[in-house]
């Protein structure tokens, strides 16, 4: 991993925490705690790699901290939007 941008070691750390979520949330449906952390695991690993998979792979550190706090801004702007939007859009089709 020496030659790699930042953005291409965090993917693929990111990839590894989003597939050990789902061994965990898979492999023991019946230990609460361990499903409770997978699925957060896997949660937050996917939205994570929603703001580094749209990193430009020459960007250094810090540029990629910056990039990551705008793409995670407009993600949840979006969720949120969509949130309370819902009230709104539900009653369009009546």
């Amino acid at each position: 991993m020496g030659g790699m941008s930042f953005a291409e070691k965090a993917e693929r750390v990111l990839i590894i925490a989003m597939v050990l979520g789902i061994l965990a949330v898979t492999l023991s449906p019946r230990v609460l705690w361990m499903y409770q952390a997978g699925l957060g695991l896997l949660l937050s690993s996917t939205i994570l790699q929603i703001a580094v998979g749209n990193l430009p792979r020459d960007a250094d550190f810090k540029r990629s901290l910056k990039y990551i706090a705008i793409i995670l801004s407009l993600v949840a702007t979006a969720f949120i939007l969509g949130i309370l939007l819902v009230p709104v859009l539900s009653t369009l089709g009546r």
